[in-house]
């Protein structure tokens, strides 16, 4: 009998998950960027990244946040995407907590314009204090809304500081950071010199279209990675790549 196709692995299940992207340390700051994207490099099917997922790259997602200390997202994420309610599970919480760690990571947003609705499920649904980064010459009437359903961290006079933005958050005991797009913060982040890791999972897709790549904004450079894993989940494969 002939086969149809190659055998597949079964797909890896949480803790396997957890070993593979655990941290060296909490203490060193961190920059994890996750994405997804399909073989001809899209990063959005249809506009939005999850549908280029699957049920493998949403359990490696929760893995990464239950990991983090904060995650990190551009505003127009926030919009595109939706981000209200935000958590991981119960599982996953009571993990955390039996390390030392809050149950839940922080939620952050960085926003110039603070083009941000404080009535939003991002702020509503939030299970802790979500945090927006801004400068100081965003609009002070938006800022005073947002102050009273977040909390506002100042980095930077006229632009966001992405490396001040980093040091305020590491501040606050938020080292391990993760973040999640969009590709104009995954660019700024890039350009700045603060991508740690990129945690990849490669859809097997082939998407076409105009599609917009995980990077945008930045100017063309040269950012070795080296490959820590390469794990099949199926068709799909979370790749995990460190600097250095």
């Amino acid at each position: 009998m002939i086969a149809d196709g190659p055998v597949l692995p079964p797909p890896p299940d949480r803790a396997a998950l957890l070993a593979a992207y655990a941290l060296p340390d909490r203490d060193t700051r961190r920059v994890r960027m996750n994405f997804v994207a399909s073989l001809d490099g899209a990063a959005t099917l249809e506009g939005r990244s999850g549908g280029l997922g699957d049920a493998s790259d949403r359990l490696a997602m929760q893995v990464l946040r239950t990991l983090a200390d904060v995650v990190l997202v551009g505003a127009g994420t926030v919009r595109v995407e939706g981000y209200g309610g935000l958590a991981v599970g119960e599982e996953d919480a009571a993990w955390r907590v039996a390390r030392g760690l809050p149950g839940q990571p922080r939620l952050a947003v960085v926003s110039s314009s603070l083009d941000l609705d404080p009535d939003s499920a991002f702020f509503t649904a939030a299970v802790t204090r979500p945090i927006v980064v801004t400068h100081a010459a965003a609009p002070a009437a938006r800022r005073a809304a947002l102050e009273q359903v977040a909390d506002v961290i100042v980095a930077g006079e006229q632009a966001v500081d992405l490396r001040a933005m980093l040091d305020l958050l590491a501040d606050r005991g938020l080292r391990q950071v993760l973040c999640e797009g969009g590709p104009h913060l995954f660019g700024a982040l890039l350009e700045a010199d603060l991508v740690d890791e990129l945690c990849l999972s490669l859809s097997p897709m082939l998407v076409g279209g105009d599609a917009g790549r995980i990077v945008r904004g930045a100017p063309e450079l040269e950012c070795r990675m080296h490959l820590v894993h390469a794990i099949p989940a199926g068709d799909l494969v979370l790749l995990r790549y460190r600097r250095g």
